[in-house]
């Protein structure tokens, strides 16, 4: 089971190393990005979100709810972390210290 676990890591990590050329250059001015959504936060930012910082308007009003996303799977991530932690401690404790 291990083995076939490896061989689909394997195969996925090829396909997106093969991928990556299809990805725009970082910066380039004519990728899609740069071009459509870029120039209507830059000149729309302070009116609607009413933040002078471009990079808070956009985390906080355009994109909140992604944020507020990506921000709970990581609270869950390190609660998730904690108990697994304790319950290790909880079993090390109670057999004893085995080597």
């Amino acid at each position: 089971m291990r083995m076939i676990g490896t061989i689909v890591l394997v195969i996925i990590t090829t396909l997106f190393c093969l991928n990556v050329d299809a990805l725009p250059t970082i910066g380039d001015i004519n990728s899609a990005p740069n071009q459509h959504i870029t120039p209507t936060y830059i000149e729309h930012c302070q009116h609607d979100t009413g933040s002078p910082n471009i990079v808070t308007g956009v985390l906080a009003d355009y994109r909140g709810f992604d944020t507020l996303g990506e921000t709970s799977v990581m609270f869950v991530a390190g609660i998730t972390t904690v108990l697994i932690l304790r319950e290790n401690r909880k079993k090390a404790e109670k057999g004893g210290a085995k080597k």
